[in-house]
């Protein structure tokens, strides 16, 4: 339920100060602030340890899977016990079933991963198409989460 209150105040959305390219979103809509998260990319002021969303490029996401998983895992289980985290890649799933990306690791190892981060950790991979897609994902499920939160 949207208050008159949450209709008019922006979203203050956290950007983490280590995303070299952070995504743009509606001034009309979101406040953004630089700051250090504990974990993910994006979260909201004041919900820093209860929410985050992991952003990874289709080739960032394969290679972190692939080659850095233990560091992705214990970063997992630590958004395993927030609020609500996602983990959004820009890219298509169709993408990763047909093998294209750079890495020598087989769709079905990948497809298997996906299913464990969501099952085994309980936090959601969202496959948004492209960085303009995902970043308008990131914007409505940041403002829908604030908008609960407050109601």
């Amino acid at each position: 339920m949207m208050t008159s209150h949450s209709k008019t105040a922006l979203v203050p959305i956290v950007s983490d100060t280590r995303e070299q390219e952070p995504y743009g979103f509606d001034a009309r809509r979101v406040r953004v602030i630089r700051r250090a998260l504990p974990a993910g990319d994006y979260s909201i002021e004041g919900m820093e340890t209860s929410v985050a969303v992991e952003r990874k490029s289709l080739s960032d996401f394969v290679s972190t899977v692939i080659h850095n998983r233990p560091r992705f895992y214990r970063e997992l289980a630590r958004l395993s016990g927030y609020l609500a985290a996602a983990v959004v890649v820009e890219g298509n799933l169709m993408d990763v079933l047909g093998g294209r990306y750079r890495s020598a690791a087989h769709p079905n190892a990948l497809l298997g991963t996906i299913a464990a981060i969501t099952v085994d950790f309980g936090v959601p991979v969202f496959f948004c198409s492209n960085r303009q897609a995902a970043a308008r994902f990131v914007e409505a499920y940041l403002i829908r989460i604030y908008e609960r939160a407050r109601a």
